[in-house]
């Protein structure tokens, strides 16, 4: 069936759309001409995602829309009816749907990783390549796309409290930006609960909703309710008492995340300034991200800045070399600082990091390459 918005007067709804149009606009997370895919769990947040943007669509606030689904496989018929929720409300939205069938337990036997991390690294391998075939359907150059997820205040909040119960690296505070490349998170100035009364109001005022076979206005994942897994621990066992503490945690903590963004902006721009002035990229392909480079020497000079910004390149480097998503290892950024003693490359210096990568040192600067490329080099010499 199509979608057509019924002129109801909805306070509700209008409220946190316009937040969501603020946000969007203001941060400059997309624009009129912009493809965007939706990832689309069919939970309550996802949900709520997929309407508000149908409607940032029709405003003329974002480009084409397309949803996509990834059933992992793990939760049997709950799983399959997740992925019929979310098809109903594609068809109701009138927004074409990318479907994914992933055997992400299968997968992680194989490699021997952890399922949620598995699953979360095959859920961004198919939302590329459905942005990938949304920007050619729309004519649209890929580096324009943006992947919308439902990522909210509590899950800010709740990554805040899991990195300073593990520890985190520069930035990490911030806990989640708004935008990361071309993931867009539209939903950070929304609770959970702003979501779902969103939700409720929708159908109380006879906007179109789509219902799973139970009558639900979105799916629940029973195992969020699973406090053997470290996020669900924070969100059921850390947050509750926090907000015994202050009403108020939300809005607190996540203005205070966002002065922290302010200042690590700041710094990254810092580091814009240095790697531009001191990295060199070994074979890398002009008109490329240094993604693709083969390596990167970091000048002799560059060890004369303070710590905490020889800090920030080497982690920079280091994402270049592994990839975005890649978590950069403490011990790596270690590694590379300690190519540097006495602000001047340390002669001889060798460390093998993550990513089997190597981090040697002379005095022509830091060099950071695949391992056997630099056994290769080094047999050459």
């Amino acid at each position: 069936m199509g979608y057509a918005r019924r002129g109801a007067n909805v306070s509700e709804s209008n409220t946190l759309r316009q937040r969501v149009a603020a946000a969007v606009s203001e941060r400059d997370l997309a624009k009129p001409d912009v493809p965007v895919l939706l990832m689309v769990s069919g939970g309550s947040d996802s949900t709520a995602l997929a309407y508000l943007a149908r409607d940032l669509h029709d405003e003329g606030l974002v480009g084409p829309l397309a949803m996509l689904h990834v059933n992992h496989k793990l939760r049997g018929e709950d799983a399959d009816a997740d992925a019929r929720f979310v098809e109903e409300l594609a068809e109701l939205l009138a927004v074409p749907l990318f479907l994914c069938e992933v055997d992400v337990a299968r997968e992680a036997r194989r490699t021997g990783e952890n399922v949620e991390a598995v699953a979360r690294r095959e859920r961004y391998l198919a939302a590329n390549e459905a942005l990938e075939s949304l920007c050619l359907h729309a004519s649209a150059p890929l580096a324009d796309g943006r992947i919308f997820t439902a990522h909210t205040a509590d899950d800010r909040v709740e990554s805040f409290y899991m990195r300073s119960i593990v520890g985190t690296g520069p930035g990490g505070f911030r806990a989640m930006r708004y935008r990361n490349g071309p993931v867009v998170r539209p939903l950070l100035d929304a609770t959970r609960d702003d979501l779902r009364a969103y939700l409720d109001d929708r159908a109380q005022v006879g906007l179109p909703v789509a219902r799973d076979g139970s009558g639900a206005l979105w799916r629940e994942d029973a195992t969020n309710a699973h406090t053997d897994r470290f996020r669900a621990y924070v969100r059921h066992e850390i947050v509750p008492r926090a907000k015994e503490r202050n009403s108020q945690l939300m809005e607190v903590l996540c203005r205070t995340m966002n002065l922290i963004a302010d200042e690590d902006d700041m710094l990254e721009r810092l580091v814009d300034d240095l790697v531009e002035q001191h990295a060199s990229w070994i074979e890398h392909v002009p008109g490329r991200s240094p993604d693709f480079a083969a390596g990167c020497v970091l000048a002799p000079e560059l060890g004369e800045q303070p710590v905490p910004l020889l800090r920030r390149v080497a982690v920079r480097i280091l994402h270049h070399m592994l990839g975005l998503e890649a978590r950069v290892e403490t011990a790596s950024v270690d590694a590379v600082l300690a190519a540097w003693g006495e602000a001047r490359p340390r002669g001889g210096y060798v460390a093998n990091v993550q990513g089997d990568l190597a981090v040697s040192a002379n005095k022509q600067g830091v060099r950071i390459e695949p391992m056997a490329a630099f056994r290769a080099r080094r047999k050459r010499v």
